[in-house]
This record gives C-alpha cells, structure tokens and sequence, in this order.
C-alpha cells in the first residue's frame, strides 16, 4: 500500500466521541464488516460488539453517520471497511449493490452475508443473492440474517426462539456464518445451496401461512352456524310470532356459536390421527406416507387448538355477563313477580338439579384441561417436557377434553331432541348438529383402544404382514359393521320406549 493510499484511509477513518461508555473491542479478536448504516446494520454491529467481535461499518458518508454508530465502532469507506475484515454483511437493498462493482476484484474469496429482503414476492427474476453473486463472482454470497428485524437483534434472542436460516455454495463460508450466528446466541439452520435464497427471501413476506387453512375453518363454521341460529332463533320468532327479538344477535346468539364453533374445531384436532391410525390398520404397516391432504391437516392441529380454545374462552366470557343483562334479569323480575301473583310454588326437582352441576362441573373441568393444552403448546413450555409428556398431555388429556366437552353438550341438550317444538321450520338445534363429529371421533377412538386394534401391529416378516393387511381390513369392517348395528338398535328401542310412554300419557 502506498502513501498516498495510507492517506485516504487515515482520513475516511472516523474516530468515535466517547460520550458514553464504549465497548472496547479485545486486541485480538475477529473483526467483521458491516456494509450499510441503517437500522439493521446498526442494530447487528451492536449485538457484535457484545458478542465479542470488532466491527468496522462501510457507509458512502462516514462522516455523516458516525454520530448514529454504536461506540465501540469504526466507520470507514466502502473500500477501506471491505478491506479491513473477511466477513462482510450487506445490510442494504438490492438497488444499492452498485456500490460493489467496483470493488469486486478487491472482494475475492471473501465472504458476504446478503441480509436483504424485496417488498413483494418474484419481485426480481432472480434472488438478491444470485443477483450480489454475479455482480461480484469472485467472493462467497451466503444468504442468511434476513429472517431477523432490528428489534429482534437488538433484543436478542431470549424473548423467543429465534432460528438464522442459511444458504450459500461454499461449504467453509456457511459455518463461519453459523458460527457468528451461533456466538451471537442463534440457532443457526442450513437450508441447502444458494438457490434456496429465493425462498428465504420470501419468508418476511408470508402472513401467517400456517394460520391460513384454520382461519378460513374457523371463519366458514362460524359464519354458517351464525346465520343457521339467526334464522331459526330471530327470523323464526319474527315471522310465526311478530316478535322482535334481534338485540340477543349480540350476546345470545354469539354465545351458542363460540361453544358449537369450539367444540367442532377441537374435534378437528383429533380426527386426523384417528383416521391416520385406522389408515395404518388398514394399509397393515406405518411406514407409507400419509397422502397430502392428510399430512397438511395434521400440521395445522396446533393453529385449530389454539383457535378452539379462543372461542371456549368467548363462550366462557359470554357465558359470564349473561346475569347482569338487562334482559336476563327483566326475565328473572318477570318470573319472580308473576310467582307471587298467581301464589304458586315450585317443587324442587332433584333430577333437574343434578344435571344442571353436572352439566357445570363438566363444563369448568373440560375447559381448565383446554388451558393446560394451550400452555403445554407454547414453544417455552413444550421445550421442557420430554416426548412421552407431551404427547400425554396432548393426546390422552386432550381427548379426555374432547370427551368433557362432548358430555358438557349433551348434558346441555339433556332430551329437548325429544320435544317437536324444537325442530323450528324442520331443522334441529344447533348442539345437535355440532355433536355429530365429537361423537364420530369418540366413537372411533374407542374403537381403537380396544384389544382387536392392537393384536397385528409390529410384525417384521414379509408374510405375515400381508396377513396382517387383510386381517386388519377385516377387523375393520367387523367392528364397524356392530358398532352400527349396536347403535341402530339402541336407537330403535329408545324411540319405542317414548312412544310407549306417551301412549300412556294420553290413555291417563
């Protein structure tokens, strides 16, 4: 290097005031380059000086910015900075990379961290990191940090866990990544070869993808019981009887949808591995890929869970401020007046009492286990427990919740399926129609702990898992073909025992 050159690079170097308390960078540490002095530059050469490293920043105008540098740094030119460390992050946009050309013979075997994102998907034809890799063909483009905001690196990574993902060619280029990622106290992720970068770059662009397929469930379901219930519950009382009843839409009719929409839902958690393990008992083996549509709906489990859990707790709330309305305790003055005026008692009925804390106790007990399964959910809960809790919790307790639901709904319900005044122009109640599947998925589990499911599994040899196959297929169909037939006749007996009894009441 000549004089002259020692000159430029003496006066492009921008020494900090030390107003505050720098953080002096260790004389022998490794030192990196931080392209761009925005907020993600910023906030990234600050959790470098903490982690231990020395970081010189690279801005078009190192005078100006030098005021807005954590202390600890240096800020040089483009060239000076890119010359003064291996690893070097570009923290600007794709249409700021001129800025590189000409420094590409000077940036050779070097590495660079693209941390870039586009405001839109294909918004290029090409990645960002393929485009900064042939603008400067002789360095090693990693793409990596992009996932990470300003917040989140100047926050660290205690408040949630957060995962660096990586691509790039160079093999040796990515773990000296992964290392600086790892240091800084990321989980750093190897996603593959540079031509993943694409991919990585539309991560910041996606909005709640898992969240998607729940959300239009959840919206469709409460949607069609909403206007199911406004039909039969308003419109009903409002054609047979002129009756104005539109103001429970707000708080009635809300709460018979969050309960039915909850209840729906967390069946729908449960039923794919029920039918993933009959597809099993089927196929007489469980090592054949579950088809697409399956395997998407049983990632999304967690995302219904949590969402039935947001309507058990609407319900829930509901359920609460129904005695302070005005219309319930109008109702309550009504009876209590119209009692004293008439001089009538009421017997107390004992069977009606005994459903009533029943029907309660269930419900209190099916939705504190429903919080234990949202809590045991969450990554810093999850994270604690070994396998075989948490697949208790979510698998036995979370059906035992969907058995006390269920019960909670019937005892609800109790026999006003019997009565025809409930069947309003010919359709039945609500609770009756979201039962349907509870039940279902009850229905076949209990198929499944019984012995006949478990006699064929586990086989190694060739034949005898043919044998199992069609042994299984069989078992199959026996146990479906009397559960049904149980059912039918239970069914048929029950309505012959109420045709009797009303035939009695009538002939008294």
């Amino acid at each position: 290097m000549t004089g002259q050159e020692r000159s430029e690079e003496k006066s492009e170097c921008v020494s900090l005031s030390p107003m505050r308390e720098a953080v002096p960078a260790p004389p022998e540490c490794e030192r990196v380059c931080v392209c761009g002095t925005g907020d993600l530059g910023r906030s990234l050469g600050l959790r470098l000086l903490q982690a231990g490293y020395g970081v010189v920043f690279g801005s078009r105008r190192p005078h100006s910015s030098s005021s807005l540098i954590p202390h600890g740094a240096q800020v040089l030119g483009h060239a000076a900075a890119a010359q003064s460390a291996h690893l070097i992050f570009i923290a600007v946009q794709r249409e700021h990379y001129d800025f590189l050309v000409p420094l590409a013979n000077q940036l050779k075997g070097k590495v660079l961290v693209d941390l870039s994102n586009n405001l839109r998907k294909n918004q290029y034809p090409e990645a960002n990191a393929e485009y900064l890799q042939s603008l400067v063909p002789g360095a090693e483009v990693v793409k990596g940090f992009n996932t990470l905001s300003a917040w989140s690196l100047q926050n660290g990574p205690s408040d949630a866990n957060r995962q660096v993902y990586i691509c790039g060619e160079s093999v040796e280029a990515k773990q000296a990544v992964m290392a600086v990622a790892t240091k800084l106290g990321f989980s750093a992720l190897d996603r593959g070869f540079l031509s993943v970068a694409r991919e990585l770059e539309d991560f910041p662009l996606q909005l709640f993808p898992q969240w998607r397929l729940p959300l239009y469930i959840a919206t469709g379901l409460s949607a069609a019981f909403f206007f199911y219930l406004l039909i039969r519950d308003i419109i009903y009382a409002y054609v047979t009887q002129g009756k104005d009843i539109s103001f429970r839409i707000i708080v009635s009719l809300a709460n018979k949808v969050c309960p039915i929409v909850s209840l729906i839902m967390l069946s729908l958690c449960y039923l794919p591995g029920v039918l993933a393990s009959f597809l099993q008992l089927y196929r007489g083996t469980k090592y054949r890929r579950f088809p697409d549509w399956l395997d998407r709906w049983m990632l999304c489990r967690k995302q219904l869970g949590l969402l039935a859990l947001g309507f058990a707790f609407l319900h829930v709330l509901y359920t609460l401020i129904i005695p302070i309305r005005y219309y319930g305790r109008f109702k309550a003055t009504e009876h209590t007046v119209s009692v004293i005026r008439e001089n009538r008692t009421t017997e107390f009925d004992t069977t009606t009492a005994w459903r009533g804390d029943s029907y309660l106790s269930l419900g209190i007990l099916g939705f504190s286990l429903y919080v234990l399964l949202g809590i045991t959910s969450l990554p810093s809960v999850s994270n604690v427990l070994s396998w075989r809790e948490f697949s208790f919790i979510q698998s036995k307790l979370g059906h035992l919740t969907l058995l006390l639901c269920t019960a909670h709904t019937y005892l609800y319900g109790w026999n006003k399926f019997l009565s025809s005044s409930t069947y309003k122009w010919y359709t039945p109640l609500g609770y009756m129609l979201c039962l349907v599947l509870p039940s279902v998925v009850l229905l076949l589990k209990l198929l499944l702990i019984t012995p006949y499911t478990h006699t064929h599994r586990h086989t190694q040899n060739n034949t005898l898992s043919v044998m199992t196959a069609l042994s299984s297929r069989h078992e199959l169909l026996f146990l479906c073909y009397y559960t049904l037939k149980g059912w039918l006749t239970f069914n048929h007996r029950l309505q012959c025992f109420w045709d009797l009894k009303k035939t009695a009441i009538t002939f008294n």
